[in-house]
């Protein structure tokens, strides 16, 4: 597929990656690692590139698109959809943080070479330290949750200067003093790379550090977090659309009305039904709070450095929202499957438990309860979310 065909024929090259994920993905799940075989299927989509400028070979969609994207990749495979999503995620903090010449060379060195990009910037993990010496930057130290570092092309970091500034840099994964480490071990998400990365003596030069405006340097800058809280947020949607999936196609096959239900087939358990009916209810809404969201977004996004600190607030108040509404809507569909394909469903063989363990692992990293803290410091006191890497 060429990415400068129109959206139809990108939703086609979707569904074909769809299928080739949905096709392993049990057994992934059971084996965590590295997915070298699915991130080639990645750059080989050509979807690494959706968010480039035509000029770098990319197909310039906006973030409802690119956002939807990852919310249907994630119905099969949710750590695909992380490691994919944040591809997109590094590029725009690439052009919301550097100088535009930054922006450029990036840009065109990712569009040229298909580049995958792996994450290594962790504000809230200070080990790193970036030490001048004779005109160059060192880095060292150790960095957790580096989603997507390993079989990585290039990385964005981050460390601690001696004035305890937060740089961020765009730097080759394979330079000389990095290691990264495959020791990430949790009970979902298993394939999302997002063990450590350690840096020895690490060179980083003066062209490769984002200082312009730098992190959450201005207000559109600073829209860095809410399009990483939008990401996350269509991840937990499509685990529950692809936890709903599996519940549906599970009853239409192996489902048996139960005992005292007074029908002949599955399709007519009242009991059943309703509960469907909640779940979709639950799941529509979030993905209408989502999909309107996301369309705000795109509206502050095409602003641009004219951003006011009032707009960004009011996108902060509505992303809020959203992550709590698709994390509640992940953790409950997920759950709730296995009321609807009963103790059948729980065999080891069908791992149907993943969707719960990836949408749990998942939410815990930034915990909803600030975001709802948020939302009533606003209904109460009418103050706007102070920017951060979390809100």
């Amino acid at each position: 597929m060429s990415i400068t065909d129109d959206n139809a024929a990108i939703l086609n090259t979707l569904a074909e990656l769809k299928q080739k994920l949905k096709t392993t993905a049990v057994e992934r799940d059971r084996q965590g690692g590295t997915a070298f075989q699915e991130r080639q299927y990645l750059r080989d989509s050509g979807l690494l590139r959706l968010f480039l400028p035509e000029k770098f070979g990319g197909a310039a969609q906006n973030w409802p698109f690119i956002l939807r994207t990852v919310r249907d990749i994630a119905s099969v495979d949710s750590s695909l959809a992380h490691i994919y999503g944040f591809q997109h995620l590094i590029l725009a903090t690439i052009q919301l943080f550097g100088t535009p010449e930054q922006t450029e060379r990036f840009f065109a060195e990712t569009g040229e070479a298909n580049l995958f990009w792996g994450n290594a910037l962790n504000p809230l993990d200070t080990r790193t330290s970036a030490t001048r010496t004779g005109g160059r930057w060192l880095i060292n130290g150790r960095k957790s949750f580096c989603s997507g570092a390993r079989d990585s092309d290039r990385l964005l970091i981050s460390a601690l200067d001696e004035k305890g500034q937060l740089l961020v840099a765009a730097i080759p994964s394979n330079r000389k003093g990095i290691s990264i480490h495959d020791d990430w071990d949790s009970i979902g998400q298993r394939q999302t790379d997002s063990g450590s990365v350690e840096f020895n003596h690490v060179e980083v030069l003066e062209e490769e550090i984002l200082r312009n405006p730098g992190p959450l340097g201005s207000p559109f800058a600073s829209l860095r977090p809410l399009i990483a809280q939008l990401s996350l947020s269509n991840i937990y949607l499509g685990l529950a659309q692809g936890a709903l999936q599996e519940a549906v196609a599970f009853a239409q096959t192996q489902g048996r009305p139960w005992f005292a239900s007074g029908v002949e087939t599955v399709g007519d358990d009242p009991y059943l039904l309703h509960r469907l009916g909640e779940l979709t209810v639950e799941l529509r809404a979030a993905e209408a709070l989502t999909e309107q969201t996301t369309a705000y977004l795109q509206l502050t996004w095409n602003r641009g450095d004219e951003l006011t600190p009032e707009q960004r607030g009011q996108v902060a108040l509505d992303v809020a929202a959203v992550k709590v509404a698709a994390s509640r809507a992940g953790l409950n569909v997920a759950s709730q499957l296995f009321d609807i394909t009963g103790a059948r469903g729980t065999t080891g063989a069908l791992r149907l438990d993943r969707y719960w363990r990836n949408a749990r692992v998942h939410s815990l990293h930034d915990p909803v309860d600030y975001k709802l803290r948020d939302l009533g410091d606003w209904a109460l006191n009418k103050r706007l979310p102070s920017p951060s890497f979390y809100s």
